[in-house]
């Protein structure tokens, strides 16, 4: 079977500090990049994606801006974050990414929440990479576990694979909200590990 490995969205804006910071963000960083020193030679593909918001725009009405009344209510809108350059849209420094294939970028003018709505900077999209490699199961990790993980692993279900929800490595927004994501993964068929065994 070939497997790779989903890391989404662990970006400064999204850990410690920033703009929509989750409590454990760096945390999920440095277990990833321990996780990769240790399996990196078991994925065909390490895809690691960004939200990567335009910053002259609300992008879509994801961004809750001032001048439409009213704040987000972070379900559907949000504070302005991940705006494509910015600190805030980089890689946590903790996350070793020497070892992934694929950066995704996702977002760019529109919402966004699952890396199969992203692309890399050659245009490819994650689920003609998935085809292309042959990809039968992906291990999912990163941030946030009842968003963009959640719909990342949806869509990985969808696309056909067998998903495996890494969760020492992953971080949520709340703690109901996260275990129902992850209630709703494994019945959707998902696995829940620990860790790689």
């Amino acid at each position: 079977m070939t497997r790779a490995l989903f890391i989404v969205d662990v970006q400064n804006d999204f850990t410690e500090g920033g703009a929509l910071g989750v409590a454990g963000g760096d945390a999920v960083a440095e277990g990833i990049s321990a996780h990769l020193a240790a399996h990196a030679s078991e994925y065909a593909l390490v895809v690691a994606s960004r939200d990567w918001h335009d910053a002259d725009s609300d992008n879509g009405g994801h961004f809750a801006l001032d001048e439409k009344g009213g704040g987000p209510d972070f379900v559907d809108t949000w504070p302005v974050h991940c705006v494509a350059g910015t600190p805030g849209a980089e890689y946590d420094p903790a996350l070793a990414t020497g070892a992934v294939t694929h950066h995704v970028k996702k977002g760019q003018g529109v919402p966004a929440y699952s890396l199969f709505e992203g692309t890399t900077d050659a245009g490819e999209k994650v689920g003609d990479l998935l085809a292309a490699h042959g990809v039968t199961e992906v291990d999912v990790t990163g941030i946030a576990t009842d968003y963009c993980v959640r719909a990342s692993a949806l869509d990985a279900i969808a696309h056909g694979v067998h998903v495996r929800i890494l969760t020492a490595l992953v971080a949520g927004v709340a703690p109901e909200s996260s275990q129902a994501a992850l209630a709703e993964l494994a019945h959707a068929g998902a696995d829940l590990v620990e860790g790689a065994e």
